[in-house]
């Protein structure tokens, strides 16, 4: 999610929006896949965000599938790794890895909020962008193959898990409460458009659905699998709380940057859990 993206016009008078116009919304902005939003509104962007996790969820399962079938084929952990990684890349045109890059430039720069924005919004990135991609990268790369070494299920779940706390924390982001750095744009649009206590319930089954996956394995790797994804949105929020703080507000590119963030604190708790 980028600021690039157009904007949900005004609630319309179409009435409340169908699961179906919720989810549209959601593969629709959330990934590069051929999805037609039927429902361009805030009650549509509402129920869109709360189906962010759903999104997560078929990102995920997708990365391990690519993995799976690698190391089915003899390939190594790393190379199954690799293209676990690079699936939500794919999936995304690179969408939240380019808000991650743009937002580290915004943050990077030191500089007052509304110069700040306008190095996020210029197409290029920066030196603090292309370190910060690139470490994030490689960390995932490293834990998806420390898991991978484990066993092609373990890394399946931490492609999963880590894929569904990622969206979870774009809906936290969407609560009542957090206002838009600028008045256009995506991230203006869907921010505070979750309840707070919906955006709760959301952030609560995270971690419980995480811990469930987990107790497929055993009941130790069942509370590693909720930490992890409980100190992932915890890493989101601080960022969050961080961005509001120089930008007054959010943005579509700190969305993807709260995506990426989670993402990788989960992958690496899953990573030093292993025996």
């Amino acid at each position: 999610m980028t600021d690039s993206d157009s904007d949900p016009g005004p609630a319309s008078d179409l009435g409340k929006p169908s699961p179906a116009d919720a989810l549209r919304f959601a593969f629709g902005t959330l990934t590069a896949l051929p999805v037609t939003v039927t429902r361009w509104d805030r009650p549509a962007a509402r129920g869109g965000m709360l189906c962010a996790p759903v999104v997560g969820a078929v990102v995920g399962l997708c990365a391990a599938g690519v993995g799976g079938v690698l190391l089915l084929l003899n390939a190594s952990p790393l190379l199954a790794a690799v293209a676990t990684a690079a699936v939500p890349a794919a999936l995304t045109r690179g969408l939240h890895l380019d808000g991650l890059a743009d937002t580290a430039d915004g943050l990077g720069s030191a500089k007052p909020a509304e110069d700040a924005l306008r190095i996020m919004k210029q197409s290029d990135i920066g030196p603090f962008g292309v370190l910060t991609l690139l470490f994030v990268l490689l960390t995932q790369v490293a834990c998806l193959a420390a898991l991978y070494a484990d066993s092609w299920s373990h890394g399946a779940a931490g492609a999963a898990v880590s894929a569904v706390t990622a969206r979870t924390a774009m809906t936290l982001a969407c609560r009542d409460g957090v206002p838009p750095a600028r008045p256009d744009g995506l991230g203006a649009a869907v921010a505070g458009a979750v309840p707070l206590r919906t955006a709760a319930v959301v952030a609560a089954a995270t971690p419980a659905l995480a811990a469930a996956l987990g107790a497929l394995f055993a009941l130790p790797t069942a509370l590693h699998f909720a930490l992890s994804a409980l100190l992932a949105l915890s890493a989101a929020e601080l960022l969050l709380r961080h961005c509001r703080r120089r930008f007054g507000g959010i943005t579509g590119d700190v969305f993807g940057a709260l995506c990426e963030t989670a993402a990788t604190v989960a992958l690496v708790v899953l990573s030093l859990g292993l025996q």
